[in-house]
């Protein structure tokens, strides 16, 4: 049936699939409209008033923003949260494309090896936090265990100021299971005739890495280099449950912090301020890498 000034007519095949189509998305437009978007818009409201969650509301204006540019906790959070970021970022993008590239190199068994690595990511993040805890334990805890038996001095950590964000970091990259399955995924989709042609040309292993896997991966490493920094500057768990953010506030997370303010505090408007930062910190964040993908990531239709 044709279609007269680019308008669908009412009593068409098409109106009718596109009227069931809104039918079936309404219950996820509305379900993100009330639990994403409007406490988003109520947090914006309380982050510029004084709420204790007991007594009303009262208004203040930018008094919750001028405090936390005058709080040193807010500075130090923030930095401890930009130094685990720096630190994760490039050990997961790097470590799990590298296993992935191994595992899609026609070793056998590969149904195993994607099981055994991804398993630490479907594991809840408190139990693997209590399996780390009793791993990093400087009395009794299993690598210090494998120290003594080597003759090596015990270390403290996590427990120690300058091996707390360390040890949370190695943590995570245990935890990046998915992202290896995801490299895989797209590691069996490049055509295997890129890589004969490499090789009538007389490429090497090393050559057909850089100068194929690489930049045909490099999409999926954007994507997976931009989930792994948003997930870092939201870290929370393992820190309050391993650490409590210290010790000497060592690991006091931008998160950790949040909610200590919001729910140790009862400083709700303080708090509701302080996610708004981080959510402007981490859209800075997000579009400083969308802008240098311009000069690194390469797709096939360009």
């Amino acid at each position: 049936m044709a279609v007269l000034n680019n308008r669908v007519p009412k009593n068409s095949i098409e109106h009718s699939q596109l009227r069931w189509g809104y039918i079936f998305l309404a219950p996820c437009i509305l379900g993100l409209l009330v639990f994403h978007f409007g406490p988003m818009l109520y947090s914006l409201f309380i982050s510029f008033t004084r709420w204790d969650m007991i007594t009303p509301a009262r208004f203040t204006g930018p008094g919750n923003y001028a405090e936390l540019l005058r709080e040193p906790l807010v500075g130090v959070s923030i930095r401890v949260t930009l130094y685990y970021a720096l630190l994760t970022v490039p050990l997961i993008t790097v470590i799990t494309f590298l296993i992935a590239v191994l595992l899609s190199s026609g070793v056998k068994g590969i149904s195993i090896y994607r099981t055994i690595f991804y398993i630490p990511s479907i594991v809840p993040v408190v139990a693997s936090s209590a399996l780390w805890l009793y791993i990093y334990n400087p009395m009794f805890g299993l690598l210090n265990s494998l120290f003594r038996s080597l003759g090596l001095p015990p270390q403290n950590f996590i427990f120690s100021p300058e091996g707390a964000v360390p040890g949370l970091a190695i943590m995570a990259v245990w935890m990046a299971g998915n992202t290896v399955v995801i490299y895989l995924a797209g590691l069996q989709g490049i055509s295997r005739s890129l890589y004969e042609a490499a090789d009538l040309d007389g490429a090497n292993a090393v050559q057909r890495f850089f100068h194929i896997t690489v930049p045909v991966m490099t999409p999926i490493i954007f994507y997976n280099m931009l989930m792994a920094l948003i997930g870092a500057m939201q870290t929370f768990t393992q820190a309050f449950i391993m650490t409590s953010g210290g010790p000497g506030n060592a690991s006091l997370f931008y998160s950790l912090y949040l909610y200590q303010q919001a729910f140790k505090y009862q400083k709700m408007g303080y708090a509701s301020a302080l996610s708004w930062v981080l959510f402007i910190i981490v859209a800075l964040l997000t579009a400083l890498v969308f802008r240098s993908s311009r000069k690194w990531v390469f797709y096939e239709n360009k």
